[in-house]
């Protein structure tokens, strides 16, 4: 048996009209020749009545201190009326389905509430339905505890993990992540007119586009499929666009009908926004001060990306809403510090950079020709990031766009 697993976004199943291309979508799997398992978001965005972010403004309304175990249980309603709904709906166009909540479907979890990780997935259930020719339409984003059969929530990208893991247990031919947009691309289209549909792009390098900003899949369902070398694609529910193909190998980018072999060793340039800088004095004879600082930083929650430490300064950033709990950690703890607000940080990511002399040279060049203003610089093997202010942000991302000639 051939098993495809099929994960539509909250778009795809907003509308009677969305869901008409989802039955699409599912049609065509099933005259490939495959028996396709369909993974479901809430139906909608923000606004929505049966969004996430909806029913949990509805509980607050009651309870502004929700109990944890409840807020899950409320958050995994809107997945559960999008698999019922969508499941109607392939009813009734003659596709025999079932709609399943995560627990049903086997996805066991630990008990962490509103970010509860994957134990285990018990197939066995999945499979008699598959072959009985009944496709099941699971929610996404949730699963059960194991022997309290508590509803749990995945956290961001939940969706995304639930279609990944369930396509690793059933060792699926391959995952299909539906969303709004035709594929994963070179840059946010929003502030670049001309970024280009990647037609392929390994494992670890959309993991770094999706840390570093870029939001079209989360990077654990990537890991999840790397771990098991199952190939995901990302596609439109919206039209015929063959996506962008997630491997084991890079690729390049899509012209039309052509396939563009990346001159540049790079695959994309990724960006966030909402950060602050901090720059750290620190005392080159006692040792333990960085390390003081950073535990006193996580003793309070706080997590810190861009990380750059010396004998006689750290750098960091974090995000805004971070900004005063920082603030408290530094004062109390006695160090001296400047605070850089309005930041943003930019990225070019790409496997085939590793090794490649000119590559900082190139990106250095590209700010400095816009008269950008590098604050702090950051990279590994594949990833090169700078923190510029964010006022300069889209001219930052268009920069080095055109320098790596994507």
């Amino acid at each position: 048996m051939k098993i495809i697993v099929q994960k539509f976004g909250g778009t795809s199943v907003a509308s009677e009209e969305a869901r008409i291309a989802v039955k699409d979508k599912v049609q065509q799997a099933i005259r490939n020749g495959f028996a396709p398992v369909v993974v479901v978001s809430a139906m909608g965005r923000k606004g929505a009545p049966y969004a996430t972010d909806t029913l949990i403004d509805t509980l607050k309304e009651a309870n502004i201190s929700v109990n944890v175990r409840e807020m899950d249980m409320l958050m995994c309603c809107g997945e559960i009326i999008s698999s019922c709904v969508m499941a109607a709906t392939l009813q009734k166009y003659g596709i025999n389905a079932m709609a399943l909540t995560g627990g049903q479907a086997g996805i066991i979890t630990d008990s962490q509430f509103g970010a509860a990780r994957i134990k285990n997935i018990k197939v066995s259930y999945l499979m008699r339905l598959l072959e009985s020719g009944i496709i099941p339409v699971v929610c996404g984003f949730q699963g059960m505890t194991e022997n309290n059969f508590k509803f749990t929530t995945l956290g961001r990208g939940g969706s995304d993990t639930s279609a990944a893991a369930l396509g690793a247990a059933l060792k699926a031919d391959c995952v299909e992540i539906y969303t709004d947009v035709e594929g994963i691309m070179t840059a946010d289209p929003r502030l670049v007119k001309e970024a280009n549909i990647l037609e392929q792009i390994s494992y670890a390098e959309v993991c770094q586009m999706a840390y570093n900003g870029a939001k079209v899949i989360h990077p654990r369902a990537v890991e999840i499929a790397m771990g098991s070398n199952i190939p995901m694609y990302v596609k439109s529910t919206f039209s015929d666009a063959p996506g962008t193909l997630i491997t084991s190998e890079s690729g390049g980018r899509s012209a039309g009908s052509e396939v563009v072999i990346n001159e540049s060793c790079a695959s994309g340039v990724a960006n966030l926004s909402d950060l602050v800088q901090f720059r750290i004095e620190l005392n080159p004879t006692d040792f333990a001060a960085g390390r003081n600082l950073f535990e006193d930083l996580a003793a309070a929650g706080i997590s810190v990306g861009c990380l750059n430490l010396s004998e006689k300064e750290a750098m960091f950033a974090v995000f805004t809403p971070d900004q005063e709990r920082t603030i408290k950690v530094l004062d109390e703890s006695g160090f001296k510090y400047v605070c850089n607000t309005g930041c943003a940080k930019v990225s070019v990511v790409g496997s085939a950079m590793r090794g490649v002399p000119g590559i900082m040279a190139t990106f250095v060049a590209a700010l400095a020709a816009k008269n950008i203003a590098i604050l702090q610089t950051v990279d590994s093997d594949t990833t090169i990031s700078a923190i510029v202010k964010e006022e300069h942000l889209v001219d930052a991302v268009t920069a080095l766009h055109y320098a790596f000639k994507l």
